[in-house]
């Protein structure tokens, strides 16, 4: 068997693979998470529950924040310990869809490809796609058909059309701003918190309950709180100050939460508009899924139900899915799809 620089990671590896099974990886920018799952018959509808073997999960696998070789091994460990926990080793892999955020463009998607050939037999079927791909499939049983909007600690749009056509809006990343994400929430409330401490803004409840949370005295230590450690996710985190206080009837946090629905609102309809799925009239049926920690129904101040809204008034047709399986899932029954589909 072929090893990869972490030859030790597939120790446990010994005699022949056993029952044949299908690996599905989610790796953003937060976490990232591998399940095992058996390579069943084919099933119209799959088996309610799923019969998943093991669901491994490791850290940031996202090249544009962790660089390549460290996104690599955590995405060769995350899987070699899926592996692990079911009893099961490279010899019995049919097929892995790894769906990963950073994945920009068919470099990308080729430099990993070369990667995991590396990794695995050569008779394996390997998908590579962005995670928001996963996504969708979580919402759709791995039919590639829709749109999906992921607002978590980044955000993208990525829709696609039966035939096989793709497109995608946002998802750039902070720099080149990713409104409407968790770290676009949070960034615009502290710099509200400036703004509002040295005369350029409106006061607001986000001063209290921001220095409250990060256990800060002042404004000004926000700044070499923010620099310390200007990571995304420990940014993202204050999504949650930002909505209870949109939730009391601060107008600048409420502001803030507006302005991130139209966002998110925007990429969505970009996206359908391209490839076409709302028809020519704008009625038309499609799958509209919606994957994230801040677009989650658990609020009041609902981002998710208000980007519903914002959607099904210009596109009726759209079908709201909140998958209730995670994109790792999602990338597993892809990954089952497109092998039974080639057989």
């Amino acid at each position: 068997m072929k090893r990869y620089r972490n030859g030790d990671i597939w120790d446990f590896e010994s005699g022949q693979g056993g029952r044949e099974v299908i690996l599905g990886l989610d790796g953003g920018t937060t976490s990232t998470i591998c399940i095992c799952m058996p390579l069943i018959s084919l099933s119209d509808p799959f088996p309610d529950p799923l019969p998943l073997l093991a669901r491994a999960v490791a850290g940031c696998s996202n090249h544009n924040s962790v660089g390549e070789d460290a996104a690599q091994e955590t995405l060769e460990q995350v899987m070699a310990d899926a592996l692990s926990q079911s009893g099961s080793n490279r010899a019995a892999v049919r097929a892995v869809c790894l769906a990963v955020s950073g994945v920009n463009h068919l470099t990308d998607q080729q430099r990993i490809l070369n990667w995991l050939r590396y990794i695995f037999p050569n008779n394996v079927r390997l998908y590579v796609h962005n995670d928001a791909v996963a996504a969708l499939a979580s919402g759709t049983m791995g039919k590639l058909h829709g749109c999906v909007l992921i607002a978590g600690t980044g955000t993208i749009a990525y829709g696609f059309t039966e035939d096989g056509r793709e497109a995608r809006a946002a998802g750039a990343g902070p720099v080149l701003g990713d409104w409407g994400s968790g770290y676009g929430i949070a960034a615009q409330a502290l710099t509200a918190v400036i703004r509002a401490h040295d005369g350029r803004g409106l006061n607001t409840k986000l001063t209290s309950d921001i220095l409250r949370t990060l256990h800060l005295s002042s404004p000004d230590e926000l700044i070499g709180w923010t620099y310390a450690d200007p990571s995304w996710a420990r940014i993202a985190a204050l999504v949650p100050v930002v909505v209870s206080c949109a939730e009391a009837g601060d107008e600048v946090a409420n502001k803030i939460l507006l302005d991130s629905v139209q966002e998110l609102a925007l990429s969505v309809k970009a996206v359908v508009r391209r490839l076409g799925l709302c028809g020519e009239e704008g009625k038309d049926s499609f799958p509209f899924v919606m994957v994230g920690g801040v677009l989650e129904a658990n609020r009041r101040w609902d981002i998710g139900k208000e980007v519903i809204k914002c959607i099904t008034k210009e596109f009726p047709g759209a079908v709201s899915i909140r998958p209730k399986v995670e994109p790792a899932v999602g990338a597993a029954l892809l990954a089952w799809n497109t092998f039974m589909n080639e057989r």
